[in-house]
């Protein structure tokens, strides 16, 4: 089994900026992907950006494209999604999620095999 904690949550201001991360622990993989999901209230999971374990590709949503920066420690075995330009839009509920069948990240939730318990971002006007 994977265990994920996502931490680095909170309110900011729009303007603003935040870090999230993701610390993986348990059963191992030699390839994987590592992606950032998030749900505001009423809505559908949606994808935000994923990075492959060997860091050579990344996908990013439109409406982060240039804003948001994911990244991975494989050392710490650790995803960080730095979030900068926040809008109140951004608000939702970030979760963490891992693929361990693919090395080329993908957008398709059904993708991802384990998921962390998520992190509250509240974005201000």
């Amino acid at each position: 089994q994977v265990q994920l904690v996502e931490s680095g949550g909170g309110l900011v201001q729009a303007g603003g900026s935040l870090r999230l991360s993701c610390a993986a622990s348990g059963r191992t993989f030699s390839t994987y992907v590592m992606g950032w999901f998030r749900q505001a209230p009423g809505k559908e999971r949606e994808f935000v950006a994923a990075i492959s374990r060997s860091r050579v590709s990344t996908q990013y949503a439109d409406s982060v494209l240039g804003r948001f920066t994911i990244s991975i420690d494989n050392a710490k075995n650790t995803v960080y999604l730095q979030m900068n330009s926040l809008k109140p839009e951004d608000t939702a509920v970030y979760y963490c999620a891992l693929d361990r069948l693919r090395h080329i990240p993908t957008l398709t939730t059904d993708n991802y095999n384990y998921w962390g318990q998520g992190t509250q971002v509240t974005v201000s006007s």
